[in-house]
Formats: structure tokens, sequence, C-alpha cells
């Protein structure tokens, strides 16, 4: 577990950054270049989209090189570009440009990275391997956010914004210098043809397969977190105290991270899944209804609960029910189906806000959520060991 402490510091110091300025962009886009919704989801979806078939490649090569610490090395450093991109922006159009270089590298780190953290502990803890680095991931987010509120309530004028950006390279740098302590299982490369990919795809377990086809389902009604907080602001949230409830939401998941992936391996990936879809559903209802900060308060508390119980669950299913070379492949071909699906999940929630009103775009992704835990609960295998590989 030593290892996938390191992984998880590596991602604090990473998500550090990263959420010192995530919270912000909304804020930086529609106070300083008036953006409207429909922009932010534009830009929002492009910007994971445009990345999205990289997490596929990205798993691919390190299936096929075998060199998971390079290809995640390479992908952390693009978050170092990215808020140099930010510092030097000068309209919507280059946070767009800098957006995209955050998310190509998320695109290129995440299979490996996954990767690691699966073979860094032995199967029946998966769960919990996945979960302690996904308190870590959050523990750096919840972090960045607090920084981010203290430096906006203790700066003035639109520069404020230029100076987080700078600040936040340092955790970045950070993150990088983590890649020293991690160990990498060495497995020698076998050179032998490789079956085309899509041969290989169709000889998966079919569970994993509706897994997949549900998260593109879900992602769908799960537009960015941007839209949470405009609706915060919405509610009657200044541009610096919003950014303390993304606080609230990310120490929530933080917290319970690893409890979450403790009972997944006790009780299942499903259950904590469906669980987690319904929480979501439920969460979203209530933005669609939120009429006071007050409620709002609480949920946010409660999207950290939803984030728990998926987030890291997720990733141990994926990499406990792919074939062993396949493992890497997998995890980046379902971050690379959430991707595509997540273009025109904001892009949709931008227009249903513009056409209908706040309320519209989080009664459609509670909807969303929905039908996807019906699907799970109706269709997915239930048990702790349940799902096998076919033959």
């Amino acid at each position: 577990m030593v290892n996938v402490i390191f992984l998880g510091l590596v991602s604090f110091f990473a998500d550090i950054s990263a959420e010192m300025v995530y919270p912000i962009i909304p804020l930086y886009l529609t106070s300083v270049f008036g953006a409207t919704p429909a922009i932010v989801g534009l830009i929002e979806g492009i910007a994971e989209s445009a990345a999205s078939l990289l997490k596929v490649f990205s798993g691919y090569f390190t299936d096929k090189y075998k060199k998971k610490k390079p290809i995640a090395f390479v992908g952390y450093a693009s978050g170092l570009i990215y808020k140099v991109a930010l510092v030097f922006a000068n309209s919507w159009g280059g946070i767009l440009g800098a957006r995209i270089i955050d998310r190509i590298g998320k695109g290129i780190r995440t299979a490996p990275r996954d990767v690691m953290v699966s073979e860094s502990s032995d199967s029946e803890r998966a769960g919990t391997a996945f979960g302690i680095h996904k308190a870590l991931d959050m523990a750096g987010s919840a972090l960045g956010i607090l920084m981010a509120y203290l430096l906006m309530k203790n700066s003035n004028g639109d520069f404020k914004y230029k100076q987080i950006f700078l600040l936040s390279i340092i955790p970045a740098v950070l993150s990088l210098l983590m890649f020293f302590k991690i160990k990498e299982r060495r497995e020698e490369r076998v050179l032998k043809e490789r079956e085309p990919f899509w041969n290989n795809v169709k000889k998966l377990d079919s569970q994993l397969k509706l897994y997949i086809l549900v998260a593109f389902l879900f992602t769908l009604g799960n537009s960015s977190n941007a839209f949470l907080i405009l609706r915060a602001k919405n509610v009657g949230f200044d541009d610096t105290t919003v950014i303390l409830l993304y606080f609230i939401y990310n120490i929530t998941a933080s917290i319970l991270a690893i409890p979450a992936g403790k009972r997944s391996d006790k009780v299942g990936r499903k259950r904590s899944l469906v669980a987690g879809y319904i929480v979501f559903a439920l969460v979203y209802f209530g933005f669609a209804l939120a009429y006071n900060k007050t409620f709002m308060v609480v949920l946010f508390i409660f999207y950290g609960v939803y984030t728990a119980l998926t987030a890291g669950v997720e990733r141990a299913f994926i990499a406990e029910v792919s074939p062993k070379d396949l493992k890497g492949t997998m995890l980046g071909l379902n971050s690379t189906v959430v991707g595509i699906a997540l273009l025109p999940a904001s892009a949709i929630a931008g227009l249903l806000w513009n056409l209908f009103g706040a309320e519209a775009p989080f009664i459609f992704g509670g909807c969303m959520s929905l039908a996807a835990a019906f699907i799970l609960i109706a269709f997915m295998k239930s048990g702790k060991r349940e799902i096998k590989l076919e033959s």
C-alpha cells in the first residue's frame, strides 16, 4: 500500500493545483469575459471531450509497452503547462485552449495511474486501495479550494485570478517530484502480435460492456461541476463564498472515500454504484428546487457522498473484471466513453439553463441518473465476486 500512498500524493498535490483554479474558472469567464452559461457549458464540454480519445489510447499503450510511470508523468506534467497557459489567456478562447491542454493531460495519465494503483494491492482490497487514492485526491482538491477561497477573499480586482493561477504552479511541481518515490512493477514486454483492439473488445465480459454503456448514459446528465457553482451563485452566494461550497463537497468525499471503498469490498460494487447514482439523482433534484443557502450547503455535502460511493468503486470494478493484459485499455476506454458524453452533457445543460431556467439541467440530470440506476438494478449481477470473465 506504500505505492498507493505515493500515487495518492501525486494526485494530492496535482489536485491542490487544479482545484485552486477550477472553481474560479466559471467565475472568471462570467465576471471578466462576460460569458453566458451556454458558453461555459460549451467550453467545459469541448475541453472534456476533445481529449477523450487519448484516454483509451493511453490505456492501450500502457498495456502494450508496460511503461505506466513515464506515461503518467507526461500526463501530470501537462497540468503545469495548463496553469502557465491560464496566466497568458486574455479571452474565453484562451481559457478553452488551456482547459484542453489540461484535459489532454488527464486523458494521458488516468489509465496508467489507475493500473499502478490496481497492481499495488491484492484483488481482495482493490476497493480499499482505490479508496485511499481517492481520499488523498479529494483532500488535495479540498485544500486547493480552501486556498482559492482565502486568496479570493483577500484580493481585489481582476488581477486576483492571475495571482491564483501563478501560485497554483507550485503544487503542480511538487506533484511531479512525488514520482521519484513511486516504484513501478517491472514487467517483461513480450513481443507478440496483438489482436486488433476491437476484436478484444468483442470478447469482453458482458457485465463490463453493460457498465460502460450505463456510464455513458449517466454522464449525459452529469454536466460539468461548473453548473453547480453557477447554481449556487444563482441562489445568492457571491464569487468568494461559493468556493467554500466546493470545498465542503471535496472534504466530504475525501473523508468518506476510504470507508466507501472498504464497503464495496464487502458488499460488492453493484450496491455501491446503485446507491451512488440514487444519491446523485436526489442531489440534482435538490439543486433544481434549491431556494436558500442552507439547503445548498446540504446538497454539496451529499454531492460529496455520491462521489465517495462511485469514483474509486467504479475504477476498482473495471480493473478487477478486465483481462490482465487489457486492464489499462479498459480503464482508458471507460474514461473515453465518459469523455465523449461530457460534450453533449455540458452543452445540453447550458442550453436547458438558457431556454428553461436554472432548474432544467438538474431535473434532466436527476432523471438520467435514475435511469442508469434502474439499468444496473435490473441487469447487473449481484454479489461480491459475481462477475467472472467470459472465456
